[in-house]
């Protein structure tokens, strides 16, 4: 049973939990920024309502209904998505592929000039019990995986997935391997990695290793961790923005301890480029459903 505040919105708990930021009315969506990657059906994926901004915008609280964002959304409830929702055009390109590093063989697939020549390249990271083939689902989970895609091939970018055997030294190094494969095959490219639950404890891992965070342009984490010791190991210094969307109802990562968690980077570095988005009344993968890819993309891109 998932746990729910019984007597208070999550919207009062957020003052309560980040005391001291003042409210703004500027709203995360309609920030001024370059565009990277030009629209794409930006009417079905947008935030249909935004309910508080704090810290300028940078703390963004987005109303989640199960039945307009879910049961509307599904043809078939978590499994499959209305066919308005997608395009296969990034099969074209897809294809399968495999990197030998560090000894170990990393299975990995992409779409868009995943094989070079990108301009941009996304990859994301499964969590426990995922593979690579979560991320190039293009009817699960409301159809955003299949979004990301065909922003990437749309707009000369390269999508990429792998599979994670280890989350711990181990697994950030064979996907820093993957990294330095596409920094070399599309030297050009900013990349970004978005992970999901688990996943995120190799997106701290990047972020922490100065060798590893050089080639990074961004970081997105989808119900995950927060990671007590990204705070003391200098990565503050160099600036990789982070995204951190995270559901009220979440029960494997509680979302008081993720905001507070934020609330504490942007004490430390009042600068720090970090967002925060909070799915009201969301679950562990709604902030892989709801994440609006070219809102985000386009901030750490451009």
């Amino acid at each position: 049973m998932l746990y729910r505040y019984p007597t208070v919105r999550p919207v009062q708990l957020v003052r309560a939990c980040l005391l001291g930021m003042a409210l703004v009315t500027a709203s995360f969506q309609a920030s001024a920024q370059a565009e990277a990657l030009k629209p794409y059906k930006d009417g079905l994926f947008r935030y249909k309502k935004i309910t508080e901004t704090l810290y300028n915008g940078d703390f963004t609280v987005v109303e989640y209904s199960k039945q307009r964002d879910l049961r509307d959304r599904d043809e078939v409830d978590e499994r499959r998505v209305y066919g308005n929702y997608v395009s296969y055009r990034p099969r074209r390109g897809r294809g399968s592929a495999e990197l030998t590093a560090g000894g170990r063989t990393i299975e990995y697939m992409g779409t868009g000039k995943w094989k070079g020549g990108a301009n941009a390249v996304v990859i994301y990271i499964h969590g426990q019990g995922g593979n690579r083939f979560q991320g190039m689902n293009d009817v699960s989970f409301g159809g955003n995986f299949n979004r990301i895609q065909n922003l990437m091939v749309r707009n000369g970018g390269a999508y990429l997935t792998v599979d994670i055997k280890d989350f711990n030294s181990r697994g950030t190094a064979d996907v820093a391997a993957l990294i330095q494969h596409q920094k070399q095959i599309s030297p050009r490219a900013k990349v970004v990695v978005a992970c999901g639950s688990m996943g995120g404890i190799i997106c701290w891992n990047l972020l922490k290793n100065a060798n590893y965070a050089q080639n990074l342009s961004g970081i997105l984490f989808f119900g995950s961790p927060k990671d007590p010791g990204f705070l003391s190991s200098g990565a503050l210094s160099r600036n990789v923005p982070i995204y951190m969307g995270q559901g009220t109802n979440d029960s494997v990562y509680n979302w008081e301890d993720q905001a507070n968690f934020f609330k504490k980077i942007k004490t430390a570095a009042p600068g720090y480029p970090i967002r925060f988005t909070l799915f009201d009344t969301g679950t562990h993968g709604t902030p892989i459903r709801m994440t609006d890819w070219r809102l985000v993309l386009n901030w750490m891109l451009g």
